[in-house]
């Protein structure tokens, strides 16, 4: 069988090119040959997003190149050069596999080797139902912990001002109405209070303009987009963003469960789904992903080689509190400051925006032009302070951090009103909003973040009281187990 030749390759691959260690390689292959065999839905989560680590991808190529019909592997672009240029190639030469490799979409004919291609593409085809790659081709899909963002990136509409002089020109006979409506909605949007997401729902009032538009227009076929946009006025969330500064703003719609869609996706062809930190339940992460019955397996990470320290300060102010930004901003110079004779940056993630701007300006009081506010640092001793999302795109730019910081647990605000609307979904199904969806998202959000971490055991501090003081806190420690917990900054340790 499969999995007997895959186990024998790897083990003896293994043994002469000793790669980095890592425990799972022969359990993760026999998995994914299984799961290529049987063509049953698998699910595996590795502990540590690839495109930092990678040394599971052994684990899987060796199935796929022995497998002998065509496989589609879909990764992100960044892990797809490190595949062609690096892991693929070694791999080819070891087995002597004449197997065609081929990036991008289907080649077409009889083609029996594996198709390399970008979530992104593959999402689209599948979620378009285009059918550039056959249905029925069995699917390694290396990176899913950000599958959720991607579909809802895909199935939202967005509208922007030249949409609508395009509507104009579509609808010449009722270009008025259409720009009367057009201003009614701009000066709608403008009337919202400025909030530190410049996005808002659509209101009562609002959402009425767009009806009666619409109502309009009748059933005469429009731009593409438009078309779209009415589409999804079902079971979805409609939203504006507002450029302020250039008076203008932006339309968009979108669902507010992304799980219903992608279930018909997996209905299309078996899939192995890899993650690093996908969710820390296997059945929320089902309920998110619209996954049925599939093989499961998580692996743990080495307690030895890839632990963080963590230091918890005690006695802070919980982030609720008109005392917390003072001690916090205190705590973090203080913990700067007996960092100083490191080597590399240091890195403080703040996912509220006032809060990172006015923490940005007073370290650099004390620091000066080694603090760059989500800017990344020109300077080998730098201070980065940036919010959650330019960290998880920007940080495997960036050597990693000597001390990464963590000023408040990465809860989605409720003041987002993206964050409202779905949970106001989660209150109408009487579902269980905080652990189903506020603090899974909190959890892999720091699993991703300390992840480059681990490289050299850095240390991670947490000014977050929560932590300590809420039911969940054991969560989040387990969520970033493996660690070395202190809770004072002896100066001896950390230097």
């Amino acid at each position: 069988m499969i999995e007997v030749d895959a186990h024998q390759h790897l083990h003896a691959f293994l043994r002469e090119h000793q790669p980095p260690a890592w425990p799972h390689h022969l359990t993760m292959t026999r998995l994914v040959a299984r799961a290529l065999r049987v063509q049953h839905n698998t699910l595996i989560q590795t502990g540590s997003p690839s495109v930092y680590y990678g040394h599971h991808r052994l684990s899987y190529l060796v199935p796929l190149l022995l497998w002998t019909g065509p496989v589609v592997l879909v990764a992100p672009p960044a892990v797809q050069q490190q595949l062609l240029l690096g892991e693929i190639p070694q791999l080819q030469q070891w087995l002597a596999n004449p197997k065609a490799v081929r990036q991008g979409s289907w080649p077409g004919g009889d083609f029996q080797g594996i198709l390399v291609t970008s979530p992104q593409e593959w999402l689209r085809d599948r979620l378009g139902a285009q059918q550039r790659f056959p249905p029925g081709v069995p699917t390694v899909f290396d990176g899913i912990d950000d599958l959720e963002t991607w579909t809802q990136e895909i199935l939202t509409v967005s509208l922007y001002p030249h949409h609508w002089r395009e509507l104009i020109l579509a609808y010449p006979s009722l270009g008025e109405e259409i720009q009367t409506a057009w201003i009614r909605l701009t000066h709608a949007v403008f009337q919202h209070p400025v909030n530190p997401y410049d996005c808002y729902l659509i209101e009562a009032n609002e959402l009425d303009i767009l009806t009666q538009l619409q109502a309009s227009l009748g059933n005469i076929p429009g731009p593409e987009d438009w078309e779209r946009f009415w589409q999804g006025a079902q079971d979805s969330l409609t939203w504006v963003t507002v450029n302020r500064s250039e008076g203008y703003f932006s339309l968009h719609r979108g669902p507010q469960d992304v799980a219903s869609f992608l279930e018909g996706v997996w209905a299309q062809q078996p899939v192995c789904l890899i993650g690093g930190a996908v969710d820390a339940e296997a059945e929320v992460c089902r309920r998110r992903l619209g996954l049925g019955d599939l093989s499961y397996l998580k692996f743990s990470l080495d307690r030895h080689q890839e632990i963080v320290q963590l230091y918890l300060p005690e006695g802070l102010p919980l982030p609720n509190t008109p005392q917390f930004e003072a001690t916090l901003i205190q705590e973090v110079c203080r913990v700067l400051g007996a960092r100083a004779t490191e080597t590399g940056i240091a890195v403080i993630l703040v996912g509220d925006v006032p809060l990172r701007q006015r923490l940005g300006v007073r370290l650099a009081a004390e620091f000066g032009s080694r603090v760059q506010v989500d800017r990344l640092p020109r300077e080998p001793r730098g201070v980065l302070v940036c919010g959650w999302s330019f960290w998880q795109e920007h940080q495997a730019q960036v050597p990693t951090p000597h001390t990464l910081g963590i000023a408040t647990l990465p809860i989605p605000s409720l003041e987002d009103p993206l964050v409202a609307g779905r949970l106001a979904q989660y209150k109408h199904l009487q579902q269980d909003w905080f652990r189903l969806y506020l603090l899974p998202d909190a959890l892999r959000h720091l699993q991703r973040a300390t992840a480059p971490m681990r490289k050299h055991q850095g240390l991670v501090v947490i000014f977050d009281m929560r932590v300590v003081c809420r039911s969940y806190g054991q969560q989040i420690l387990a969520a970033l187990s493996p660690l070395a917990r202190t809770n004072y900054l002896e100066t001896d340790w950390i230097t």
